[in-house]
Order: C-alpha cells, then sequence, then structure tokens
C-alpha cells in the first residue's frame, strides 16, 4: 500500500510506502504512523510497532522501543505517557496499550527494521533472519527478554 495525498488542483503525490498495516478489529493502521507518534516521546532512541496477535480484535499494535542512553524516568509512567499520546493522536481506534522494552531493535545493513520476523517473533512463531541483518543476537536478546516477561 502507498501512501500519500491529493493537492487541491487533483495532482496525487505519493509519499512512502506503507506495507506494515496492522488490522485492528477492522480498522487498518498504518505502523509508522505509529512509530512516528510514539517517537516524540523524549525518552526514546528507537521504536518498531508490529502487530500482536488478539483473541478479541484480531490484531494489536505492540511497541518495541529503545531508552535513550541515562533515561531515569521510571518505564511504567513512560508507558502511560506513550499511551496517552497515542490515543490523543491516533485516538482510541488503535488500541494501543503495549509497549515492551529493548535494548536495541535488529536493523539490516541499511537500517531498515524486519517488522515481520519480528512480529512473528512476538507472536511466538518461527521466524527467519535474513543474511542482511547487521546483529543476528539482538533478536536472541528480543526473545529472551519476552520469554523473561511471558510475552512469548
Amino acid at each position: 500500500m502507498d501512501a500519500g495525498y491529493v493537492d487541491e488542483e487533483g495532482f496525487v503525490y505519493i509519499m512512502s510506502r506503507s506495507d506494515d498495516v496492522i488490522n485492528v478489529a477492522g480498522h487498518r493502521l498504518s505502523a509508522g504512523a505509529l512509530e512516528e507518534v510514539i517517537l516524540q516521546h523524549p525518552a526514546l532512541a528507537d521504536c518498531a510497532v508490529v502487530a500482536l496477535e488478539d483473541a478479541l480484535k484480531g490484531h494489536v499494535p505492540l511497541a518495541l522501543c529503545v531508552l535513550k542512553n541515562r533515561v531515569l524516568k521510571d518505564t511504567d509512567d513512560i508507558v502511560k505517557e506513550i499511551v496517552g499520546h497515542v490515543r490523543n493522536t491516533i485516538g482510541p481506534v488503535a488500541a494501543f496499550k503495549k509497549v515492551f522494552f529493548v535494548q536495541a531493535l535488529p536493523k539490516t545493513r541499511s537500517g531498515k527494521i524486519p517488522r515481520s520476523s519480528l512480529a512473528n517473533l512476538v507472536s511466538g512463531k518461527p521466524y527467519k533472519i535474513t543474511p542482511t541483518i547487521e546483529d543476528p543476537e539482538v533478536f536472541k536478546h528480543i526473545e529472551r527478554e519476552m520469554k523473561n516477561a511471558k510475552l512469548a
């Protein structure tokens, strides 16, 4: 799916790809749009939003967030602020409530986050680590942290 807009003269502008769509109770939400809003929090260095399977809504967004160095604020307070900001900016339709803090996010050499692999990981499904991932160990760290938190 492409994201863009039509100007007042009827010209169509394609701004970006928005392949990462999360279907929450029939509402299609862009993972990128959620990430944009979440990353406005001053305590965050990085973020990836993936779909987490949900028995009631089909999927709900889960944010995997990396804190900036030397953040002393309580993570529960940070989660409340992020959830409130998403609710005020995107709306309650996002059903956004789940934030999980990790030390790093997996990225390809070109800087892309492998969201489909992350979505499989958080849902407890087999996931693929492509050869272009800079540090494959990041997946193992996230998986271990999620198991310790009983999320995967």
